[in-house]
């Protein structure tokens, strides 16, 4: 198929979902032109690929100004103000140009804040990746969120959010998200169900793969965007309130936190003796590949969360909370190990320590999974069928249209 694929920022290695798609996609034949934002502090670190892969990349500079103003602008109206945050009159005029200029099949809208970038497309048929329900995180966050401003955002833009969503499907044709939780809030929203379609996250298995470094028996690791409110919420949980129970028993343990923009909160947590904050590095996987156990705290959350799907594909054997796997259809015990308490997260860890067999059993065991369940190519398909049935919606709505005109 020839697609556009449209959005709110550029994909990376970061912006793993968008990347892994495009890579995939082009790999199975279809044709892709890239329209891109680039916000402000995206580098662009991705480019060279994303130009090898796709028949065009169009990058259109979205300042920090213009992100302010599109706020500001939407306060006193109804519309969410992530998806405002996207308004721009120089992507819609390179849209304009591209769509005189080229024929397509299909567009793909990544995410809550490439929403409103579908208004330029000239009615195209769509596939809208929410990625996630975002007002099913906004309502966690105002449960559990550590910090203020985290709450206040999403007070703000919560019951704008929920609007929203739930009309997707009066302003697409086909809707996607990672997990089934966050298809039945869409649900419960109002959209409609038969055209809300649930693509896991895939795994680079490739990129990410068991290797023949030794690993330190006494290290443990968390791995992800240190300045987003949900991961230092994780990993205050795991310094302040598992790690002591830990060390109680194994006084050597070590912690690394490893992700780029940590807060002060996580900075704060290196003043540890036993917990080093690495910030910023250019690959996870040496920190991933040399660690006894990957552990993931998260206390709220939606969609799937790759740092578990990363560690499982480099063989580390993943201890977890609920919310953690709760996306995933893994087997407790077997894949990886579940608790719902500091207590019994503790205790898991300690369990692994103490057994180099059980940390290689459940290693290989999380291995196994990621490869039978979350491949890329196969999700690549399950959008090419989506593709495919938004272009046949669009021409039934279309003559549905002409039908009542007549």
């Amino acid at each position: 198929m020839r697609l556009l694929f449209v959005s709110p920022y550029l994909p990376s290695l970061i912006r793993v979902r968008p990347y892994n798609f495009l890579r995939a996609l082009v790999r199975r034949g279809n044709q892709v032109t890239l329209m891109a934002l680039q916000p402000p502090g995206d580098e662009g670190e991705a480019l060279p690929e994303l130009r090898d892969w796709c028949e065009a990349v169009h990058v259109v500079p979205h300042s920090r100004v213009l992100t302010l103003v599109n706020g500001l602008a939407a306060l006193p109206t109804r519309f969410p103000v992530q998806a405002a945050y996207s308004r721009s009159p120089t992507f819609a005029q390179s849209a304009r140009r591209v769509l005189a200029e080229n024929r397509f099949d299909a567009a793909h809208i990544e995410h809550l804040r490439g929403a409103v970038l579908a208004e330029s497309l000239n009615g195209l048929p769509t596939v809208y990746d929410s990625v996630d329900s975002i007002s099913l995180l906004f309502g966690k966050v105002l449960q559990d969120a550590p910090g203020l401003k985290s709450r206040l955002i999403a007070l703000l833009d919560l019951e704008r959010t929920r609007r929203f969503e739930g009309a997707l499907t009066w302003r697409f044709d086909q809707v996607t998200v990672t997990s089934e939780a966050d298809r039945q809030a869409l649900i419960e929203l109002g959209s409609d169900a038969a055209r809300i379609t649930t693509i896991p996250n895939g795994v680079d298995l490739d990129y990410f793969r068991p290797t023949a470094a030794e690993r330190d028996p006494l290290r443990l690791v968390f791995t992800g965007k240190m300045s987003y409110h949900a991961n230092i919420a994780a990993v205050e949980d795991l310094a302040q309130k598992i790690m002591p129970l830990v060390w109680a028993e194994q006084p050597d343990a070590h912690l690394m936190i490893v992700g780029k923009d940590p807060s002060p909160a996580v900075q704060a947590l290196g003043q540890h003796p036993n917990i080093t904050v690495t910030g910023f590095v250019p690959d996870i996987r040496p920190y991933l590949s040399g660690a006894a156990i990957a552990v993931s705290t998260v206390r709220y959350g939606v969609g799937i969360q790759n740092k578990v799907l990363e560690a499982m594909a480099m063989g580390t054997p993943v201890v977890c909370s609920a919310q953690a796997s709760s996306a995933l259809k893994t087997e407790n015990g077997r894949d990886l190990l579940v608790g719902d308490t500091p207590e019994a997260i503790a205790q898991h860890i300690l369990g692994l320590l103490a057994s180099p067999e059980q940390r290689a059993l459940i290693g290989a065991n999380g291995r196994q999974y990621v490869e039978n369940h979350h491949s890329w190519d196969s999700a690549a398909a399950h959008l090419e069928n989506l593709y495919m049935a938004a272009v046949q919606h669009h021409r039934n709505r279309r003559g549905f249209i002409s039908k009542g005109n007549d």
